[in-house]
């Protein structure tokens, strides 16, 4: 999916470490972006914001649908690049098309991992497919540490086998939770699972106290580490806690995407669709998609033109990490 903010503003956010207790998860609010054109699909995004750039190495997350395609026209989002940064896209109702610069053609489906490496440069297009009625999901971006993010392109596809708990059907696709284990490889440590929870269900889950942790409430009211998450919001804690509590406080059932990873200790640039880490990164990226450079290669089988890369802005492109970790008080 291509990022339509070059210039986000962002709500303030009340992250962990910045309005919330001790050992209570702070919540990030999204925001609405249009993905282009009069009948765009609407996403609501959640990260980055201005005062929550990663948790762990996830730094951008966008939640859509779910959304009659009849109405909106579905996702049709041209060929595109990326750097620096793995797509990891996980759909909870349609159908997406995915063809990409390594030659992939992929279809997303529910429950199925679609995971792409941009590493020194990728592009790819995504559109829903005509047997699509109603598209919901969520796509999301990993950051790649310094060591790697000049890597090759890679594509990988993968189907977690549900894990039936008391309480909980839980889906692993990155990571390992509940006795499951994704053989997926990532850069850095990583967790990304989907959890759905019966009606008025509580679930402890054993995590890793190394990781930071993200909930992003698809339906339902899901109490997280003390705090009721409402729909398309996004709870936040901090490293620290060997166990997560979630309570479905709904007579329905809850559906959420748990996010974790250990603290991403690089500070990034994250402009378009590309990660760097200075200013410079960026102009040289957005340059190399504009001049048609190998470094992206070409989509075949896309019927329409690649997007062009938007004007950079009147400033210096600034480095930043994650400024709820640096204190209350900023």
């Amino acid at each position: 999916m291509s990022n339509s903010e070059v210039r986000p503003a962002g709500p303030r956010c009340e992250a962990a470490g910045r309005g919330a207790p001790a050992g209570q998860a702070g919540v990030l609010p999204p925001r609405a972006v249009p993905l282009g054109g009069p009948r765009a699909m609407t996403v609501r995004r959640t990260l980055p914001q201005r005062d929550r750039t990663l948790i762990g190495a996830w730094c951008f997350l966008d939640h859509y649908g779910p959304d009659d395609v009849a109405h909106t026209g579905g996702m049709d989002v041209a060929p595109h690049p990326h750097t620096g940064l793995q797509t990891v896209s996980w759909l909870f109702s349609g159908e997406i098309e995915h063809r990409d610069s390594l030659g992939s053609h992929a279809l997303v489906r529910p429950g199925e991992l679609n995971l792409m490496t941009g590493g020194r440069g990728i592009s790819h297009s995504e559109v829903s497919t005509p047997r699509t009625t109603v598209l919901h999901g969520v796509q999301l971006w990993v950051a790649l540490p310094g060591e790697h993010r000049d890597t090759g392109r890679d594509f990988r596809h993968y189907v977690p086998e549900p894990v039936r708990l008391d309480g909980a059907d839980v889906r692993v696709f990155l990571g390992t939770l509940a006795g499951a284990a994704s053989p997926v490889p990532t850069f850095t440590p990583l967790l990304g699972a989907e959890l759905l929870l019966a009606p008025r269900a509580t679930v402890a889950l054993e995590t890793d106290p190394a990781f930071e942790h993200g909930l992003l409430v698809d339906e339902g009211e899901v109490r997280f580490a003390g705090t009721l998450l409402r729909p398309a919001e996004l709870g936040c804690l901090d490293a620290g806690h060997a166990t997560l509590t979630l309570t479905n406080e709904t007579d329905a059932p809850a559906r959420t995407v748990l996010l974790g990873g250990t603290p991403f200790q690089e500070e990034i640039v994250m402009w378009w669709n590309f990660v760097g880490r200075s200013h410079e990164d960026i102009v040289a990226a957005r340059q190399a998609w504009q001049n048609a450079s190998d470094r992206f290669g070409t989509v075949d089988g896309y019927a329409g033109e690649r997007l062009p890369a938007p004007a950079l802005p009147h400033a210096t492109l600034t480095p930043r990490g994650n400024t709820a970790r640096r204190g209350a008080d900023g």
